[in-house]
């Protein structure tokens, strides 16, 4: 029972360590609360831009394999909230490369909380909060969330976030090994995004299997719209298990990463 206790209460450490780099980050993200404003509303009108594109598209093509504007309308909810959530929560993944390359970890590796999770919050992205505010908007037109759905809607969301954050952590790791990757992170991390809001009847055979494997936009976007459409308890726990191996995945990489990186030369504790 001590040993239980002690798991429950490293866990609230946690969640409170995480809990106040969040707040810490929105803090500094409101300091300048013009510029925070201005980025939510463009990011907002950025991804409204997009839809009225799709918009145009199915005003001349009924369809595309089955696939309407309600669909394009719920994938990108799915996708601005999912994406929004973790350039919030956790943007600092944008920068793991560069700093795994240029020994900037260091800082970190004397604390006694997790290094993956102090890198990873160490940044928040005002303009995640223009993907939040169009998601809902998002989810509302689409015409397949219900109010009833609405905490489906939040699980699908905070299972995306985490599989980009997973992808974003996994790409970075290679730094560990390959030297400096930060373009191609970064490249990867967007890359995701990029595939998650195409209509998902495009894509046939190995492509489709690239999709829901070594991209994960399948669990991201495809696969929650169908649930939305209609809910299947197999696709939501395909959904969550497909987030929760993925950050299995990307936890280990980066710890095998991390090992690496503490015995070499780079390691120092900077004041």
């Amino acid at each position: 029972m001590s040993d239980l206790q002690a798991r429950l209460t490293g866990v609230r450490g946690t969640l409170r360590f995480l809990g106040a780099l969040v707040s810490t980050n929105l803090k500094a993200s409101l300091a300048l609360r013009g510029a925070f404003w201005a980025r939510v509303f463009f990011m907002f009108v950025n991804n409204f831009i997009f839809l009225v594109m799709w918009w145009v598209f199915f005003e001349r093509v009924d369809d595309v394999r089955g696939w309407k504007l309600a669909d394009t309308a719920a994938v990108y909810g799915v996708a601005a909230g999912s994406f929004g959530l973790a350039v919030i929560f956790g943007n600092g993944v944008q920068y793991l490369a560069r700093q795994i390359y240029e020994g900037d970890l260091d800082s970190v590796l004397s604390q006694p909380k997790s290094v993956l999770l102090s890198a990873i919050t160490s940044h928040s992205e005002p303009a995640g909060w223009g993907d939040l505010f169009s998601a809902a908007v998002l989810f509302a037109v689409c015409g397949y969330v219900t109010p009833g759905l609405i905490p489906l809607c939040l699980v699908l969301c905070a299972s995306g976030a985490i599989l980009f954050l997973s992808t974003g952590v996994l790409i970075s790791s290679t730094a560990f090994w390959l030297g400096n990757m930060q373009s191609i992170s970064r490249q990867g991390f967007h890359f995701l995004v990029i595939f998650s809001v195409y209509p998902s009847t495009i894509f046939r055979g190995w492509l489709k299997v690239f999709l829901y494997s070594a991209i994960p936009a399948g669990f991201v976007t495809f696969l929650p719209v169908s649930l939305l459409r209609e809910f299947s308890w197999l696709k939501f726990a395909a959904i969550l298990g497909a987030a929760v191996v993925y950050a299995g995945i990307a936890v280990l990489v980066f710890t095998l990463g991390l090992r690496r990186y503490e015995s070499g030369s780079r390691f120092g504790v900077r004041a």
